[in-house]
């Protein structure tokens, strides 16, 4: 399977909660994503979280929508991200979303790490496209 590594810059914008949550505790944040290199895209997406009461701990999902290119292949494709923060150990999955890949993206899958490292965002992107069937 194809591994690719490269830097992105992410934007967090708080945003609204639903009148429903409001008062749950939890935040929403919406995001917009540039990768750089072999993954040359922009996403957007959107992301719910909540801290604990205990420091450092902490969870959150999000849903993004990648579009550009990967290894020069154009298309779409969506991320889904789980992580949580137990007493400041951290643990984050982000997987493709099945079946979501679009263009020369049919047939994608993977998963993607996140590395923050002197206040800048890395990914390892571990990817397979299937043939058409």
């Amino acid at each position: 399977m194809p591994y690719i590594t490269g830097q992105f810059d992410v934007t967090i914008t708080p945003e609204n909660l639903s009148d429903t949550v409001a008062q749950s505790g939890l935040g929403r944040m919406s995001l917009n994503k540039r990768y750089h290199g072999a993954l040359d895209a922009s996403a957007q997406g959107e992301m719910l979280s909540v801290r604990a009461s205990v420091p450092g701990s902490a969870g959150y999902v999000a849903l993004e929508r990648v579009e550009g290119a990967l290894d020069g292949r154009h298309g779409s494709f969506y991320l889904q991200h789980s992580g949580s923060m137990t007493r400041g150990a951290p643990s984050l999955s982000v997987t493709v979303v099945p079946d979501t890949g679009t263009g020369q993206l049919l047939g994608l899958t993977g998963s993607l790490a996140i590395r923050i490292e002197e206040g800048r965002h890395y990914y390892d992107f571990t990817y397979d496209i299937a043939e058409p069937q």
